[in-house]
């Protein structure tokens, strides 16, 4: 089979500049990518723009005997096309990055004769479902179709990313032999200030780093992560961070962690596979401390839900302009403390907003997600009523619900939400799993604040499924017993220890409880008012 690798580069990363230039192994960073790639013999050819800007890189490939190609700036695609001058349809082109080194000539050749193997348009070796590291990454196509491709589709979309009308028009194959390696949380990739120490650290001492077998590589970098916790990514834990800006929870002794304590936290989930951050600019300093905790490149790891101000300021009775000033001043202030240009996504802290001021806060969101300036929209909800009156506009995506194992009021409202999401894309969240830290206390007087008049057979209910079902931790119980509702996507989980991560990331590993098994556990469930299930009824602690 007739091969060519291409190996995309450029100096221009906003997050760690000429990163490609970065000395590892004793040789520039795009040097080693290229060298590796084509340990077998493969031709490579490192394809570049003709910017100014990267007249230094084309300079440091020349000095290395790098072939290089310059071209398109803006069009990625036609770059790869136009790199191909004079070789045939049914070569088979090898997509790689030059920001990633652990891909060799031998993990090269095994997805090669799979994908002659499949005869199949388009083999990829990207995300999760490949078992591997983010930034072990390849595609392989044929330059036929990406000359197809250059011809055919006019989407910026498609242009900058090469190959999705390839597999759009074709299907698209998955690279799958490392599955057992379940390394797919953690990260070689060179993106960031810490991302580049890592990976020369992997390098260091190696007198042919072209030639470490990548299963070396990967033996080294479990070993050197040592805040991987986890043995599969904690994708379902959102991470909150109500505690990082306010004295959150009926049981919080400890006050709110400091900046440090902050960072270790926030950028170990992150390690752990924890995509969702959960914020609002009602939580204190809570996005000011987030935002700190993801400089450096962190924020491009995850996902940021904030939440709207309560808008308490805003005048009852307000003009549609003067509701649309409110509104944007409460984004852009997200925006400027996340120290980002645009919210992933963005949630009513109120439900009723959603009609409020003649709908007007709903109509200003929805024109800054037109303008870019916000992702997904969604709707944190206090009550079942609430959740399907949010469920009644179709651009709500996101949805965020108190739910826990005493509360009752959602088993009725469950098959609505799943028959919803038959119909559009909608990811469930819940939070108050521990109930802000209820559940997890024996203080009666905490439990009398919560108005719960038969506190002593709640905690005695606890006691016993805790013991028949996970070893006397109550804590578990309660999260493992969200955990395991299939219409579940993500459990909001505050912390503010290293101890409360490490135990709480420990928890999402565990095996989900099949339907029957959580029937059993709810069925003498003991009844608690409404006003114990939700907090802002509870007694304050000077009343």
């Amino acid at each position: 089979m007739k091969v060519r690798l291409l190996l995309q580069a450029r100096t221009n990363s906003s997050r760690l500049p000429a990163k490609v230039l970065l000395p590892v192994g004793g040789v520039p960073l795009v040097v080693l990518a290229a060298r590796r790639a084509g340990n077998t013999g493969h031709p490579v050819t490192v394809v570049t723009s003709r910017e100014p800007s990267d007249d230094l890189l084309c300079e440091v490939l020349a000095k290395w005997r790098i072939n290089f190609f310059r071209g398109d700036l803006e069009d990625t695609l036609k770059r790869f096309v136009d790199a191909l001058e004079g070789v045939s349809d049914e070569y088979a082109v090898v997509r790689l990055t030059g920001d990633n080194v652990f891909p060799d000539g031998a993990f090269i050749d095994e997805m090669l004769k799979e994908f002659e193997k499949k005869e199949v348009a388009y083999l990829g070796c990207v995300g999760g479902s490949s078992g591997l590291p983010y930034g072990v990454s390849a595609e392989i196509t044929r330059a036929g179709h990406l000359r197809e491709a250059q011809n055919e589709t006019e989407s910026s979309f498609d242009r900058e990313h090469v190959t999705p009308w390839i597999i759009r028009k074709y299907g698209g194959s998955r690279f799958e032999h490392y599955q057992s390696q379940r390394m797919e949380h953690y990260r070689c990739t060179v993106d960031t200030l810490d991302d580049y120490l890592t990976v020369a650290k992997l390098f260091e001492g190696s007198d042919k780093p072209e030639n470490m077998p990548m299963e070396a590589l990967l033996k080294a970098l479990k070993a050197e992560s040592t805040d991987v916790a986890v043995t599969a990514p904690a994708k379902r834990m959102v991470l909150g961070t109500a505690q990082f800006g306010l004295d959150y929870g009926i049981a919080n002794r400890a006050g709110r962690p400091q900046q440090k304590l902050v960072n270790d936290l926030v950028r170990t989930a992150i390690k752990n596979g924890v995509q969702n951050l959960d914020t609002a600019r009602a939580y204190g300093d809570s996005e000011k401390v987030l935002g700190k905790a993801l400089a450096e490149g962190w924020s491009s790891r995850t996902t940021v839900i904030t939440k709207l101000s309560p808008l308490d300021d805003c005048p009852p009775v307000a003009q549609p302009e003067v509701v649309e000033a409110f509104v944007e001043r409460s984004v852009y202030q997200s925006c400027r403390l996340l120290g980002v240009s645009k919210l992933d996504a963005l949630m009513l802290h109120r439900a009723d907003h959603l009609t409020a001021w003649n709908g007007e806060v709903w109509n200003a969101l929805a024109q800054l997600k037109k303008k870019g300036v916000v992702g997904e929209l969604g709707v944190s909800v206090q009550s079942p009523k609430e959740a399907l009156t949010a469920l009644s506009f179709d651009s709500v995506s996101i949805l965020q619900i108190p739910f826990n194992i005493l509360d009752y009021r959602w088993d009725s409202v469950i098959e609505k939400i799943l028959d919803e999401r038959k119909h559009r894309c909608l990811t469930i969240h819940v939070r108050s799993a521990l109930l802000q830290g209820l559940l997890t206390t024996n203080h009666l007087n905490l439990w009398k604040r919560a108005k719960c008049p038969n506190a002593d057979q709640v905690l005695e209910w606890l006691r016993e499924q805790a013991n028949n079902n996970c070893g006397g931790d109550v804590v578990e119980l309660c999260l493992r017993f969200a955990l395991s509702q299939d219409w579940i996507d993500g459990v909001v989980l505050g912390l503010d220890t290293k101890e409360q991560l490490l135990y709480n990331l420990k928890v999402m590993s565990v095996e989900p409880w099949s339907r029957d098994q959580l029937l059993k556990i709810i069925e003498d469930r003991p009844q608690v008012p409404k006003e114990t299930l939700d907090p802002a009824t509870w007694t304050k602690p000077d009343a």
